[in-house]
């Protein structure tokens, strides 16, 4: 679940990234500016429809492939859901959580569908084209039960944004305190999308209902804003007096190291509002500053508020949002009052702390931790090639590309899957420019890496599909080949530690399997498991590479490139699917233990002729197969087989 919510908190920047041509357009057409209402309507045309660009985003940005299909999936599932819902009941106004609701079931449907295979003469239908036709049949569905239970789920809604929005000091202070203790996790992202886009209402001049905090400002409700302003103190002035501080504090011989990256990630911080540089950068260092700094966020919050300062924002709160929308706001001077004295406050009690404390901010560290700025140019690389030589050291400090499972990214980070957590190098991280890591658990972790993450994002994946050569190899990642000095084959092996039991049950030789195809080895070597459990778990670290669409079989390759199918009893096949409930898709990467196949045995056992279980290896040419134990064995239990 909180992979998932991560996943949509990610998907979230999508369409959070359109809101500052939408809040620039909206309000250089305003009077006010440049009183152009063609400006203003362009940007209202964004604005007023978030929740269908929400649909698109978040559809995207689960589909695992990123596919214009899974976008497609989602403004389908958001448009027959609001027009099918309100013939049920005219007054249902799903708003931003229609938009959410469609990009996830887009999204999901997207990734089991997309490869659907029919016959052939429906063959047209079949793949990609597929997920809009279930899309609609099942939104169709799901709007027929909204129909009905969406209005006391909305009634919830309101009265919890109503409470909020009513409780004064403590919930501008509540959710300022919230937004920042959440950010190190992504989930900030999901509570932020509720009180901006759907908290409160307010009916415009052109009689259209509007809701969210940042859509009501832009629109002119004189209640909105409390929930915005007090972040302009915080992201123009405090943090980046907490880099003076940490400056400041840093050892002598160090300051020169790190002075560069923070006077940059302060300015980013006055500027636009990106904070996570400067956050990232003390975060687990001193998460005892961390804390103190997400109580600075209520307090500033709770200050704006008893002063009666209204002042938002379309993307955050730095200084292009603050000028930008200075007109619409009541109070904004006192802002700047606020962010000298919020300034004055974080330099002195982060100081004093660090100091006191000694705590390892930015340029305190111990030597041998030698934190300093990455040196793009310590390979013989500059300008184009700075990004390349960082995506090289990066991967490299991650534990290599056998290392790398997936590489995704949000504003700031790298949101990324390896395989073992305790592999990855947060001191080379930080050599090459990275400003800090965070482990999730065993096999997530996320690294900041500023604004342009996105770049080092793309140049690593095309490094990861070319085995990530060394930087002097005449490489064309557009073509996705290689010229490296020298080829060196696959070697196709699987250690004793890399392959687990799949199931409980008894180990037996495949020569004692019922079937003469997988008893002679004609489908490759193996061994067979009498299963006594209900669930197969995936032996491998490794990709899902065929699933048979009656489900009793599943194909993997292993990174080594070592292929393993799992073939779930015996002339299973006839009974076309019944019985096997598929817990994983085609294409999906998998970790050792992870479940892929949960099996009715009574029904199974009832109606094939064995439930035997082949495990075969169907690529292994030169490669020897050693099955190193046999007998009864509890799932995922190691040195089952070696291939070398």
């Amino acid at each position: 679940m909180f992979n998932f919510l991560q996943r949509i908190g990610k998907s979230l920047m999508f369409p959070i990234a359109t809101l500052p041509a939408a809040a620039l357009l909206l309000r250089f057409g305003q009077d006010d500016l440049l009183g152009i209402p063609f400006l203003s309507a362009a940007g209202a045309g964004i604005i007023d429809n978030l929740a269908i660009i929400f649909a698109i985003g978040i559809a995207f940005g689960l589909a695992h492939d990123s596919n214009g299909g899974a976008a497609l999936a989602g403004a389908i599932a958001y448009l027959v859901l609001t027009a099918a819902i309100a013939t049920i009941n005219e007054s249902i106004n799903m708003g931003v959580f229609a938009g959410i609701l469609s990009g996830i079931v887009g999204g999901l449907l997207y990734n089991k569908f997309y490869n659907v295979k029919f016959p052939a003469w429906l063959a047209f239908f079949g793949g990609r084209r597929f997920v809009p036709i279930i899309t609609a049949a099942t939104m169709t569905v799901l709007a027929g039960l909204l129909g009905y239970a969406w209005p006391p789920i909305q009634q919830g809604i309101d009265a919890a944004g109503d409470w909020i929005l009513n409780a004064g000091m403590f919930g501008v202070g509540a959710y300022g305190f919230l937004n920042r203790l959440l950010l190190p996790t992504g989930l900030h992202h999901v509570i932020n999308t509720i009180v901006w886009f759907d908290f409160g209402t307010f009916t415009d001049a052109g009689g259209e209902v509007v809701r969210g905090e940042i859509n009501r400002f832009l629109k002119g409700d004189p209640t909105a804003g409390p929930f915005l302003s007090g972040f302009f103190p915080i992201m123009m002035f405090g943090l980046p007096a907490a880099c003076l501080a940490m400056y400041m504090a840093a050892k002598k011989e160090r300051k020169a190291a790190v002075g560069g990256m923070l006077v940059s990630i302060a300015f980013t911080s006055f500027l636009t509002g990106i904070t996570e540089p400067i956050e990232f950068s003390f975060m687990f260092l001193s998460p005892v500053l961390y804390v103190v700094h997400a109580l600075l966020t209520g307090v500033a919050m709770m200050v704006a508020f008893a002063f009666d300062i209204r002042h938002g924002f379309g993307f955050s709160a730095g200084a292009i949002d603050y000028v930008l929308n200075f007109g619409l706001a009541e109070n904004p001077l006192m802002l700047l009052v606020m962010g000298l004295f919020t300034g004055a406050i974080y330099f002195a009690i982060f100081y004093l702390l660090i100091v006191k404390l000694d705590l390892k901010t930015p340029g305190r560290e111990d030597e041998d931790e030698d934190m300093v700025e990455g040196d793009s140019t310590e390979h013989g690389t500059s300008g184009t090639d700075e990004t390349d030589a960082r995506a090289y050291q990066t991967i490299a400090a991650l534990g290599g590309t056998d290392n790398i499972v997936a590489v995704d990214y949000c504003t700031t980070r790298l949101r990324l899957r390896v395989k073992d957590a305790d592999r990855v190098d947060e001191k080379a991280l930080k050599r090459s420019g990275a400003r800090g890591l965070m482990k999730i658990n065993k096999t997530n972790v996320q690294v900041v890496i500023g604004t342009a993450v996105e770049f080092l994002a793309d140049a690593m994946k095309n490094r990861i599909a070319s085995g990530n050569p060394p930087l002097d190899q005449n490489i064309d990642f557009n073509s996705n080949a290689t010229a490296p000095k020298e080829e060196l084959p696959m070697k196709k092996e699987i250690l004793p530690e890399d392959f687990v039991m799949p199931v409980d049950g008894k180990i037996i030789p495949l020569s004692e399997v019922p079937d003469e195809v997988f008893a002679q080895g004609m489908m490759g070597p193996g061994f067979a498991i009498v299963p006594s459990g209900n669930t197969i778990h995936s032996p491998v670290d490794g990709k899902i590479v065929s699933i048979f669409p009656t489900k009793h079989a599943i194909g993997l390759v292993t990174d080594t490139g070592v292929e393993v199918l799992i073939h779930f009893g015996l002339d299973t096949v006839n009974l076309k699917g019944q019985g096997f409930d598929l817990l994983v898709e085609d294409g999906q990467l998998v970790e050792r233990g992870d479940a892929l196949l949960k099996v009715d045995m009574d029904f199974v056992g009832a109606n094939a002729p064995s439930t035997v279980t082949p495990i075969v290896f169907t690529n292994l040419t030169d490669q020897k197969l050693d099955v190193l134990k046999t007998g009864n064995q509890r799932q995922g239990t190691t040195s089952i087989i070696k291939v070398q």
